[in-house]
């Protein structure tokens, strides 16, 4: 087992951090009481369990005092069970102000009917052991929620994965458009294997549709020009914190041109570093 400790301040972006964590593949538990901490490594750590990546939330709602929180480390220490803590941390003033613009209550506040300040000093003495223990510790002040994404996805992604994932959708705008698509590609203005009676009944999964479409100069232009476009796109999608991108590629039917291009993209994309998953919604459709 890989366990994470997410921890640090009300209001620094925790929530955010464990969506994140979540995309790019662990297993998290939010709010977790402390009494349960070891219950759940020893269930981790059952060959049975398979779970891989964990990240535990130990925050102000669950940790009521410093003895708490050091009696949990040392239970893990017992255990000798590796981890690594996150701490996210931002400036009081920061905090108070997110505090006001979501209208809501800090936990301190909620339990122990503390002012807001008192509440974030408070909540900084409980979690001071393991801010002092922490591996990584990401200041949110001044990120955004996209930039801080980005940090954490830097921080923990396997080598080789990507914190986006990419669907690529064929389709047939005579059956309605995909509605969760991102990026509408419209791919009617290739030639059209349709018209072709030895083609008519085949898909864009066999090559001779393939190399029908394929061999018009236009088609080659084309995919040449969305494949620029990809190019420079993919990445900014993901800068911005874009855990999930589906292209729909369309064409009539959803049975020929789509089904070429959608595959031929995914090869493209696959070379990029990506790992898309390419789906045909229409292939076995009849009109």
């Amino acid at each position: 087992m890989n366990l994470l400790l997410v921890t640090g301040l009300s209001g620094a972006g925790k929530s955010m951090a464990v969506n994140a964590l979540e995309d790019i593949g662990f297993f998290c538990i939010d709010n977790l009481p402390t009494g349960l901490l070891p219950r759940l490594v020893d269930f981790a750590l059952l060959g049975e369990s398979q779970l891989g990546r964990v990240a535990v939330v130990l925050d102000g709602r669950g940790l009521r005092n410093v003895g708490q929180v050091e009696r949990a480390l040392v239970d893990l220490d017992e255990k000798k069970v590796d981890y690594d803590i996150l701490y996210l941390d931002a400036g009081d003033t920061v905090i108070r102000q997110r505090y006001k613009a979501t209208r809501r209550k800090h936990p301190l506040t909620i339990s122990d009917g503390l002012p807001i300040d008192e509440a974030i000093a408070k909540e900084r003495e409980i979690l001071r052991p393991l801010r002092e223990r922490a591996k990584y510790v990401i200041d949110t002040s001044l990120l955004s929620t996209a930039q801080n994404r980005e940090r954490i996805c830097a921080l923990f992604l396997d080598a080789g994965q990507r914190a986006m994932s990419l669907t690529i959708l064929s389709f047939g705008f005579k059956y309605g458009l995909p509605q969760e698509a991102d990026i509408v590609l419209d791919v009617r203005c290739l030639p059209n294997p349709f018209y072709v009676p030895e083609l008519k009944e085949k898909t864009g999964l066999d090559q001779p549709v393939v190399d029908y479409v394929m061999a018009a100069g236009e088609s080659h232009e084309l995919l040449k020009r969305i494949e620029a476009m990809l190019e420079y796109a993919l990445p900014l999608y993901e800068k911005e914190g874009k855990s999930q991108l589906i292209i729909g590629v369309g064409c009539t039917g959803g049975k020929h041109r789509s089904i070429t291009v959608a595959r031929l993209l995914g090869d493209f994309c696959q070379k990029l570093g990506y790992a898309p998953t390419v789906q045909h919604r229409d292939v076995h459709r009849t009109a």
